[in-house]
């Protein structure tokens, strides 16, 4: 029976593109050769107004966090300890949509582990998977900084890199900070490196994860969306040493969650012809 875990609150969906569900060893994104975080450059204005970056890509994330929001699909969580003889910890979910609109990730099979040197809990799986991915809508980025750093290659893609800092923390809030990269075509967020802030803390967790590595995914040639996560820590073990552990959640098998819409019942002085495919 699947375990319904909690309410995910601000989480996003994805597009109806199947992806096969990853049974092995999780592969490694593609090693883009970039400096995460420059240092402040002065590379020059990009060819197109900073403040029409901003307003586009913010655009698209508004567009792409609402069909986000109207499907279900399944998230493989794992952890694994990278040292000599390290193990894993597993645990496969389904992010899905109930009838009132709330959104839930559920268990669908047990909880894999053979961790020898670290011990997580899905307690932890539930913080993991509650990451606010669309994080620069139209309604938030007035409340970051953004300063233009450049352009990079990231695999086929030149994006305009820019560093990303909250104006003002607050305690009720996490913000993102780090830095996105924004593909020059489509003037979409196509990855971001950071790590979440509040007032108080930068982070109030217990786990050991603190910076993000999120990968967005081309799907049905029109939307960007976050299908690849990693994060990578070292724990203070005894004797001084660390052990080395890295976080990966790989999302796939999008369908939607939205009831397919029913057609309308003709009116009786409606004609009898056959109406025209849906577009």
């Amino acid at each position: 029976m699947a375990v319904v875990l909690a309410a995910f609150g601000g989480a996003p969906g994805a597009v109806g593109v199947a992806c096969a569900q990853n049974e092995g060893p999780l592969p490694p994104p593609p090693k883009f050769e970039v400096q995460r975080i420059p240092t402040v450059p002065h590379p020059g204005p990009p060819p197109i107004p900073v403040d029409t970056i901003i307003q586009k890509f913010a655009a698209g994330e508004d567009a792409e966090k609402k069909i986000y929001e109207n499907f279900d699909f399944i998230q493989d969580v794992r952890i694994e300890e990278m040292s000599n003889g390290g193990g894993n910890f597993e645990v496969f979910g389904e992010m899905y949509t109930k009838p009132d609109g709330k959104r839930f990730w559920r268990v669908l099979r047990p909880i894999q582990s053979n961790l020898k040197l670290t011990s997580f809990t899905m307690d932890d799986v539930q913080e993991i998977v509650s990451k606010p991915l669309f994080f620069l809508t139209s309604d938030q980025v007035g409340d970051y900084d953004f300063l233009y750093a450049g352009q990079t290659q990231l695999d086929q893609l030149s994006p305009y890199v820019f560093q990303v800092k909250p104006k003002e923390l607050s305690p009720k809030r996490v913000f993102f900070q780090g830095v996105i990269y924004v593909d020059n075509v489509d003037l979409a967020v196509v990855e971001a490196y950071g790590k979440f802030v509040s007032e108080y803390y930068e982070n109030n967790s217990n786990l050991p994860f603190d910076m993000y590595d999120i990968y967005y995914q081309n799907l049905q040639g029109k939307y960007w969306f976050p299908t690849y996560i990693s994060s990578d820590a070292y724990i203070q073990q005894k004797g001084g040493t660390e052990l080395h552990v890295r976080l990966v959640i790989r999302s796939s098998e999008f369908k939607s969650s939205a009831p397919a819409a029913q057609p309308a019942a003709p009116s009786p002085s409606s004609s009898s012809a056959a109406p025209p495919p849906p577009k």
